[in-house]
């Protein structure tokens, strides 16, 4: 059963790199954006470092369904375009991780 949860892992990983890559490609025309930070990639991003990081907090979901939306929300953001989503990928990934700490020592 493992094993069948694993690659349900990678298909969701694959398709939302797959998804952030066409989203991406009809959403910006220019080759390449400085220092702008998208609202809709850096929500994305945050839910999805929320769910794949702090599965383990969320009680109302079951874990495997977390961490599979999770992959697919942080692969969505990670899979745009080279040069897109770069920073809201980064401060989805700190603000889990402040979650997480935070959850840590308060269990």
């Amino acid at each position: 059963m493992d094993l069948i949860i694993y690659l349900i892992y990678i298909l969701s990983f694959v398709i939302g790199m797959i998804v952030g890559l066409l989203l991406s490609y009809k959403k910006y025309t220019e080759p390449f954006v400085s220092k702008n930070i998208d609202l809709v990639a850096l929500v994305i991003s945050i839910i999805g470092w929320i769910l794949f990081l702090n599965s383990q907090f969320i009680a109302l979901i079951p874990q495997y369904i977390s961490i599979t939306v999770g992959l697919f929300f942080v692969a969505t953001v990670l899979g745009m375009r080279p040069g897109y989503g770069r920073y809201e990928l980064a401060i989805g990934f700190i603000v889990s991780g402040l979650i997480w700490l935070v959850g840590m020592v308060l269990l």
